[in-house]
């Protein structure tokens, strides 16, 4: 009997480890998130599919340890240094955000599905709380994440991180009371409470530190991993012994964790138990949705999917203009945040823990929330594509009006930075024209005058002055705008010299064949001097790396004229070729061919 359970307990392990390993990696190829893939992969493994678990409740127990490690790196992440900087966007924006959305929402479910105070307050804050990651992984993709409204984005999702400790302290708060309970007892928890607050503060601010310096000094790894678990639920029992939420202690200890040297460590340690624990969470959630339930109840879910992705995205869009976000901005973070998250499951369930939730309430809400998620990158896709380009704002910027210099550089990267040097410090007169506006104004505050320009249309080759300059360099960092532009320079001004910044390989063999005046890769040299580096780390004497790489400058240089000769483009082994290759580094150098030094130590 006993071999019998503990094979029943391995295939179920199998089978939570399958589903999850199997179900995420689909999930994320289709854009649709992994906590989605977890809760389907729930869902066919529960009760109301394949039947391999019966009662759910008993993983769920256990995997409510994944939300409070999620909250305790949370808490690491909150530095109050970073706090502060971030102040007038997280508690401006983000408080305004999440209470415009929490009231509509909590209105919609008073007066539009009957549902009670305590009920509608709990079941619109967590639809508020839209999926981090979910819209992090979205911003990270469009590669706004680091710019000005990714950064208000970004703002917006650490308020709601925040906010799901006070809501969690609510919803036990208005757990219904037992009939006997007196002002005396309440006073008594109160005041357990508060010690229990303190008590951690102190243990924070004056044991952890000394315990991780000892425990670093012993230099034992897994110990510092045990010890940063005995922080994390060390920290949530005693919360949970003063009759508050564990998560709330472990987003204190990483709190007060934030600032300490061992930061880093602690993250590390946490992050595969978070990860594991966390999954197995959303799986429990998927196990638990009462599919008997959704299909008795599909028009009521849809009806409060609809509403509450209506009203989160009225609130959303209203708050954004108030805070004067132009109107394809607010739109677009409106698709992204009209949606709730993995947050909303964390605080339905306790609401179902303390009795503010029926049980066929909880999962027609859980059914809710898990559509808004899979709608909300189609629709964020969606808008975007219908609403036409953005025109880049201009203010403050200069526009090329008839420019007359030396030397044109188009494109001011990293790139066209660098070339720009010798030119500058040798005197020449330089204009430089770029597309980027957070390049050109960057480059303002440090002097340089650029001008908005984009270098593939004719007109602004005029006004820039091509056909004025004696050199052009073409420093962009796209292949077909590159190869637009000398298209146009060789058509309109043939006499100009054209200097161009190639890609790769592939693209330097078609610039040969457009017969440019000079291109170079923008990888080749440093990766050159780099790999001399190297030699001479080695200890290969400096004189003998220098012919080294001479020496691979030539035969690559070789190599080039060989697959210029036969055709070569982009899309074959450009690296090394199909066509014939050269001897050995020994061979010796072709007579007539001029090849470059190698750049001094100080070149990058």
């Amino acid at each position: 009997m006993a071999a019998e359970a503990q094979g029943a307990q391995l295939v179920q392990i199998v089978a939570l480890l399958g589903a999850g390993v199997v179900a995420v990696p689909i999930f994320r190829r289709l854009g649709l998130g992994s906590v989605l893939g977890y809760f389907a992969a729930g869902l066919v493994i529960g009760p109301f599919g394949l039947g391999l678990f019966t009662d759910p409740e008993n993983i769920l127990h256990v995997a409510e340890f994944g939300v409070i490690m999620l909250l305790f790196i949370i808490g690491l992440e909150m530095q109050p240094s970073r706090l502060w900087s971030l102040r007038g966007q997280i508690f401006g924006l983000g408080i305004a955000h999440v209470a415009a959305c929490a009231v509509l929402l909590m209105l919609a479910g008073m007066y539009i599905f009957d549902f009670d105070a305590r009920a509608a307050f709990v079941a619109g804050a967590g639809f508020v709380l839209s999926s981090t990651a979910a819209v992090t992984q979205m911003l990270e993709e469009r590669g706004e994440l680091a710019a000005p409204e990714g950064q208000k984005a970004f703002a917006i999702l650490l308020l709601e991180d925040l906010a799901i400790v006070p809501l969690l302290a609510l919803v036990a708060f208005m757990a219904p009371r037992a009939p006997d309970a007196n002002a005396a007892s309440q006073l008594a928890q109160a005041g357990y409470a508060v010690a229990a607050i303190v008590g951690i503060v102190i243990a924070g601010r004056f044991l952890l530190n000394p315990m991780f310096q000892l425990l670093a000094a012993a230099r034992a790894r897994e110990v510092m991993t045990a010890a940063a678990l005995l922080v994390v639920l060390g920290a949530a029992l005693v919360m949970d012994v003063g009759g508050m939420s564990m998560a709330m202690g472990a987003f204190l200890a990483g709190v007060l964790l934030s600032e300490s040297s061992f930061r880093h460590q602690l993250e590390a340690d946490i992050e595969p138990f978070r990860g594991l624990l966390l999954g197995l969470f959303f799986l429990a959630v998927g196990m638990s949705l009462d599919l008997a339930v959704v299909a008795r109840a599909w028009p009521l879910i849809l009806a409060i999917t609809l509403v509450f992705i209506a009203m989160s995205g009225i609130g959303t869009y209203a708050v954004a203009r108030i805070f004067k976000t132009p109107h394809r901005a607010a739109l677009v973070r409106t698709t992204m945040f009209a949606q709730g998250g993995e947050f909303a499951f964390v605080l339905y369930g306790a609401a179902l823990t303390a009795g503010i939730f029926a049980p066929e309430r909880a999962a027609i809400l859980n059914a809710a929330v898990i559509i808004s998620m899979a709608v909300a990158p189609l629709s964020a896709l969606i808008v975007r594509r219908m609403m036409p380009p953005e025109a880049p704002s201009l203010d403050g910027l200069e526009t090329p009006d008839e420019l007359n210099a030396h030397v044109l550089i188009i494109g001011f990267g990293r790139f066209g930075q660098v070339a720009s040097q010798g030119l500058l410090s040798r005197g020449f007169d330089i204009s430089i024209i770029e597309i980027d506006v957070e390049m050109i104004r960057a480059a303002s505050d440090f002097g340089f005058l650029v001008h908005y320009g984009d270098g593939t249309r004719l007109d602004i080759l005029h006004a820039s002055g091509a056909g004025r300059a004696d050199a052009v360099l073409v420093c962009v960092d796209n292949r077909e705008a590159s190869n637009r532009i000398v298209e146009l320079m060789q058509s309109e001004f043939p006499l100009t010299k054209l200097y161009v910044r190639a890609w790769d390989r592939g693209h330097a063999i078609h610039l040969i064949h457009r017969n440019v005046d000079f291109q170079i890769r923008d990888t080749f040299e440093s990766a050159l001097t780099m790999g001399r580096r190297v030699l001479e780390g080695l200890g290969v004497p400096e004189e003998e790396a220098h012919e080294i790489c001479r020496e691979v400058r030539r035969r690559d240089d070789e190599r080039l004229d060989l697959q210029v000769a036969g055709g070569i483009y982009a899309g074959q082994d450009l690296m090394l070729g199909n066509a014939p290759r050269p001897g050995p580094l020994t061979a010796p150098r072709r007579p007539g061919r001029v090849v470059g030094e190698a750049p001094q130590p100080d070149i990058t």
